[in-house]
């Protein structure tokens, strides 16, 4: 086998990403005790930590409904941060402990945040999650307007 000449390949380079970091005052120990970005903007698009419904003081509810509108609530401030809305969701992740038990509940609460056109969405059981009896997590990836949409 002869092998492949990189010579007469045409070299490419690479800009590098620029990328920044989405910080709400209310989520920066996530960046501090975590050393992770709950939002980070690249190339037009910012991608979400995944966010448990853990309450700002850190405590988590037993009530499925809280949890669930707490998530909701940390990808809020993270869009808000952003310059974005809920809208501007583009994928949606969801992980789940005993998914078939929350599911229905989840879609209502979801349904109150999502825009039309709705985003891809993939939710997956799962066994369970850093932070013990917390029943769901949730990863997104937003897009940044175009300039021209913007204006």
């Amino acid at each position: 086998m002869t092998p492949i000449s990189t010579d007469k390949m045409p070299k490419t380079t690479h800009a590098k990403a620029e990328m920044k970091a989405v910080v709400p005052k209310q989520l920066h120990h996530y960046y501090d005790d975590w050393q992770m970005s709950p939002g980070l903007a690249c190339n037009g698009f910012v991608f979400f930590t995944g966010f448990t419904g853990s309450r700002a003081d850190g405590s988590l509810s037993n009530d499925p409904k809280e949890q669930i509108h707490a998530v909701f609530d940390k990808i809020s401030l993270v869009l808000e941060e952003a310059g974005l809305s809920f809208a501007d969701i583009v994928e949606m992740t969801s992980h789940h402990v005993g998914l078939n038990q929350h599911l229905e509940l989840f879609k209502s609460i979801r349904a109150e945040y999502v825009q039309q056109p709705y985003p891809a969405w993939t939710a997956i059981e799962v066994a369970g999650f850093v932070r013990k009896d917390a029943i769901v997590e949730i990863r997104v990836i937003a897009r940044q307007p175009l300039i021209s949409e913007a204006q």
